[in-house]
């Protein structure tokens, strides 16, 4: 008797978005494949940490969202959709296929996604697909869009209800996105050669070098003077490779050690980096402090700074919403219930919260003064 009995494997859907190669088997790398453009932006991101965080940062100040639905029943089940769906072969919750899929969309200025459902048409998880996934092509009219897997077969996808698809800043009359990085390469080209120019300084004059210099007293003979020179230079290479304690050189004799280029300085690259820096915050429509630089001096440019981000996070969120809704829908539908639902975001709040109960303070002292001078009347 056996200890386990086998069991039948629950039946895989079948992504659409998904090639053949990658199927079953781990794909080797063929970057000739991917469009050069963006290679050029993910090795953007690589290459330029700030520019990572920065739309990281943006990612998280996205917010939350809640699915409201026309009835209790769908608003339970939709509120454990949400929370419990597979996303990908690890990730778990709609939020974080949205996270994915916004960090495509800002980074290729196109994101695409997949809802794989079940043989009896239950939604099975959500798929993040690659940018390089798909081909869109227009159809008999220019409103006509077309969506075809980037596979051997030229096979028009069958059920392109259960993909979505977002462009960002579409050209007119084309079916391309514009990536939020687009223009910044030739600035962090700038970004990048000052990083080396200063990493070249610090080479040259930071990293501290010494010469030692030892005086042989009268009377000693040049192989007696080789042999100390020797020993010398042996305890002080000694002293500067021992990293894990402080080791003191100690010698005996007429020994000079100086520090080379000890009156040299590193060439500040501050004003040129904060420039590029401020020239990249500007591209990506988010203030400075989030590339590491302050505020401005005036409250006034700051606020003007959070209303711009703000208005910049209510666009993407517009792209958003429609997507959220489209995923709602069909599972209700698929569970045959009312599929009306509405998406809410949480408030954007970007100011100090030591400002808002400063805030909230006057607030309830103002309506606390109202209350009493009514009585009082």
């Amino acid at each position: 008797m056996r200890l386990f009995a086998k069991r039948d494997r629950p039946h895989v859907p079948e992504v659409q978005t998904c090639t053949t190669a990658d199927r079953g088997i781990i794909p080797p790398l063929h970057l000739s494949d991917q469009p050069h453009e963006m290679r050029l932006y993910r090795a953007l991101r690589d290459q330029v940490p700030v520019i990572d965080a920065a739309i990281m940062k943006l990612i998280r100040l996205l917010g939350e969202f809640t699915i409201k639905c026309a009835d209790n029943q769908a608003q339970t089940m939709m509120d454990r959709f949400v929370s419990q769906i597979s996303v990908g072969g690890t990730g778990t919750g709609l939020h974080t296929f949205i996270c994915s899929y916004f960090d495509q969309l800002l980074t290729c200025g196109r994101a695409v996604g997949e809802i794989v459902t079940f043989e009896d048409g239950g939604i099975a998880a959500l798929y993040n697909a690659p940018d390089e996934a798909v081909t869109l092509r227009m159809g008999d009219s220019p409103v006509d869009v077309r969506i075809f897997p980037n596979d051997l077969c030229a096979k028009e996808i069958e059920h392109p209800e259960l993909i979505c698809l977002t462009l960002l800043n579409p050209q007119p009359g084309t079916l391309r996105g514009t990536s939020i990085l687009s223009g910044l390469p030739f600035v962090s080209e700038l970004l990048m050669k000052i990083f080396r120019c200063v990493g070249q300084n610090f080479e040259r004059a930071g990293n501290v070098r010494y010469a030692v210099t030892y005086h042989p007293p009268a009377g000693t003979g040049a192989v007696g003077a080789r042999q100390r020179v020797k020993e010398i230079a042996e305890e002080w290479s000694r002293a500067m490779r021992d990293k894990g304690r402080v080791c003191d050189f100690v010698s005996v004799g007429d020994v000079n050690i100086r520090a080379i280029g000890a009156d040299s300085q590193i060439i500040d690259c501050d004003i040129p980096i904060r420039h590029v820096l401020e020239q990249i915050a500007a591209k990506l429509s988010i203030p400075p402090f989030l590339l590491g630089l302050s505020w401005s001096s005036t409250e006034r440019m700051s606020s003007q700074q959070a209303d711009i981000l703000t208005s910049e996070l209510e666009y993407y969120r517009s792209l958003l919403t429609p997507v959220i809704e489209k995923i709602a829908r069909i599972y209700l539908d698929s569970v045959r219930l009312d599929p009306a639902v509405s998406v809410e975001w949480s408030n954007i709040s970007l100011q100090d919260e030591t400002e808002l109960a400063s805030a909230r303070l006057d607030n309830a002292r103002a309506a606390q003064i109202e209350q009493s001078t009514e009585v009082n009347g």
